[in-house]
């Protein structure tokens, strides 16, 4: 049985963060370690740079901090393929040609690309690189027939997107070349961890997240600033837990689910203080966290073997590539000197 293709990544604008890990690294790991799938995973330095062009050394330093975080974790390279956008040429390439495929009319209609525009408020200043994005991820994806491409449901737009060039690509040049790739979601409810404060994102930029490389300390001060229910003054009065950060991280990470019930029933009818629900939830995530920042600063002792990791991922990266590319200038019909 031919196994199914995964396409995945994350840009290296910083270190990962436990909305990561719960909204994708334990799925990816979990997948790969199920042996039905032949997976990729890709460092979107490239990406990362349509809007960060002018402070590579934020991308550059980020590299080697997301390559850890994903070893942490528990992403294999002996079964997983982990490698550089920036250093797979293909991928450029396969972009120039998928850009005569697209409008920019259409590009303007992507609702994640129109969200993102605001969000980082360009206005009608937006660098051409971010703009067209949504095809250069087609490139990543097509290059590597991903038949699966885990995602957030805010990039199901940009699974479309792809799936319209592969299907236009495919009627012009008259060759099934390209594959359509299959969105995955998260389960409903479980897409994005909101933020310590409430927000409904954790995000780097935000500073209102936990990372996989956050110490001890670090992470009890985190929990212990958690937004609560602003109400909920004095021990003995009811609390609310809709809107409570607290218990919705308890929600996601304590296996205990008859546990957190009964502390969900008393802090609703009062008799239980913050200060010591926080404290129950720092151990909870202590005791997944720890086992992954450990891990994490043993691998950090050796920077050349990660190098050299990714090195040899982008390496058999490049061969899959290639091989896709050779087909899609064939298919052109430029492949004038073979």
């Amino acid at each position: 049985m031919t196994k199914k293709v995964i396409l995945t990544g994350d840009r290296p604008t910083g270190k990962l963060h436990i909305g990561h890990y719960i909204g994708s690294l334990k799925n990816r790991v979990a997948m790969q370690n199920s042996g039905d799938y032949e997976t990729f995973i890709m460092i979107a330095d490239q990406q990362a740079l349509t809007d960060n062009a002018r402070d590579p050394e934020k991308i550059k330093n980020s590299l080697i901090q997301v390559a850890l975080d994903y070893l942490a974790v528990g992403i294999d390279p002996s079964k997983t393929t982990i490698f550089v956008q920036s250093q797979i040429p293909a991928l450029t390439e396969l972009t120039s040609y998928f850009l005569n495929l697209v409008t920019v009319s259409r590009l303007e209609r992507n609702p994640t690309v129109k969200a993102e525009i605001q969000q980082k408020n360009f206005e009608r200043s937006i660098p051409a690189g971010f703009f067209v994005y949504p095809v250069s991820q087609a490139a990543d994806i097509t290059a590597f027939k991903a038949t699966v491409v885990p995602v957030g449901d805010d990039q199901e737009p940009m699974i479309e997107q792809t799936r319209e060039i592969v299907r236009s690509f495919n009627t012009i040049y008259q060759k099934d070349i390209l594959v359509e790739p299959e969105g995955v979601f998260p389960p409903k409810g479980q897409g994005r961890l909101p933020g310590l404060d409430g927000n409904a994102k954790m995000s780097k930029s935000l500073g209102n997240g936990i990372f996989l490389a956050d110490d001890a300390e670090t992470l009890k001060k985190k929990v212990m600033s958690m937004y609560t229910d602003p109400d909920h003054i004095h021990i003995e009065d009811p609390g609310k837990v809709e809107g409570n950060m607290v218990f919705t991280y308890l929600d996601i990470f304590d296996k205990d689910t008859e546990k957190v019930a009964e502390l969900k029933a008393q802090y609703q009818a009062g008799g239980l203080g913050d200060v010591k629900i926080k404290r129950y939830l720092n151990d909870v995530l202590e005791a997944e966290l720890a086992p992954i920042r450990d891990r994490r600063a043993e691998l950090a002792k050796d920077p050349e073997a990660i190098y050299a990791m990714l090195k040899a991922g982008s390496d058999k990266a490049n061969i899959v590539a290639n091989k896709t590319l050779n087909e899609v200038r064939d298919a052109i019909g430029i492949n004038y000197f073979n």
